[in-house]
């Protein structure tokens, strides 16, 4: 890889060697794709091709890599594997990840919000010719990582009053005439948010929802309260905190937990892209 000043941007070298991780799951589902990409790679450079079994398999040989620049073929799952892998190796700098996208669109949403090609040919000649941009990361105090959106959706009211023996007699006779729409039940959660340590919202204030997204450098949260406007804010680091909440992030659900913190690492990793892309 070169730089080109002119651009400022990074340069695929014709001369790279290839290290081709073909994920399980992506040869077991579509064969023929995985052929397709692993022909043209192995015209274009000297690719080593790697078929692991399953996980560990897939971790041994993303480590012994050594020189050769990684290309992973795979879904959304397997992208999110390596780039985890190379963070907690703290070798995420070291140099670029290319990857193939081989699944259903379902699960290769990540990689197309990245601006990685759909079709198999397209993406298998960029990792020969393209560029590398790099991206943010939303790293956890858990070390998780988040490539992309950071949701954590509202949920039913779990701290209902009271009953009576009135009001349940109501609910009955309501039940009974009209039952209600499930979904106009109340979803909020009641939690702390902090955003580099300014109070967005506070356990005494539910809240329908909360989204973060990293770019520039920076988390761009917005909180949702129920009862009031969305609040904006930028940060370098989100806390959230409260009872036991769900989170989704790059469309996984996590939790629940009870705290968790994120911190913004800029341009922290590099994938191969399309020239008119990146």
């Amino acid at each position: 890889m070169h730089k080109d000043a002119t651009r400022g941007r990074t340069e695929v070298s014709d001369h790279d060697q290839l290290l081709v991780i073909v994920d399980p799951v992506a040869r077991r589902n579509d064969g023929e794709s995985v052929r397709i990409a692993k022909d043209v790679l192995s015209a274009g450079a000297e690719a080593k091709i790697c078929l692991p079994d399953g996980p560990e398999e897939f971790c041994r040989a993303l480590a012994r890599r050594g020189s050769r620049r990684p290309v992973v073929l795979g879904d959304d799952r397997a992208l999110l594997r390596t780039v985890a892998l190379l963070h907690r190796e703290r070798e995420l700098a070291e140099g670029a990840l290319s990857f193939v996208p081989i699944g259903a669109p379902d699960d290769l949403e990540v990689a197309r919000a990245l601006g990685v090609p759909r079709s198999t040919p397209t993406a298998a000649r960029t990792v020969l010719h393209g560029v590398v941009r790099r991206f943010d990361l939303l790293v956890d105090d858990s070390d998780g990582v988040v490539l992309g959106d950071l949701l954590v959706p509202g949920l039913p009211d779990l701290v209902p009053a009271a009953p009576s023996v009135w009001g349940t007699c109501r609910s009955l006779v309501r039940t009974l005439v009209r039952p209600a729409p499930a979904a106009l039940a109340v979803r909020t959660h009641r939690l702390r948010v902090e955003a580099d340590g300014v109070l967005l919202a506070d356990v005494d204030a539910p809240v329908e929802g909360l989204s973060v997204r990293s770019t520039g450098g920076a988390a761009e949260v917005t909180v949702h309260p129920s009862a009031a406007p969305p609040r904006h804010a930028t940060a370098r680091t989100l806390t959230v905190s409260g009872p036991d909440f769900r989170y989704r992030a790059d469309g996984r659900i996590t939790g629940p937990v009870r705290r968790r913190t994120w911190t913004v690492r800029a341009g922290a990793w590099g994938l191969v892209l399309p020239r008119d892309a990146a």
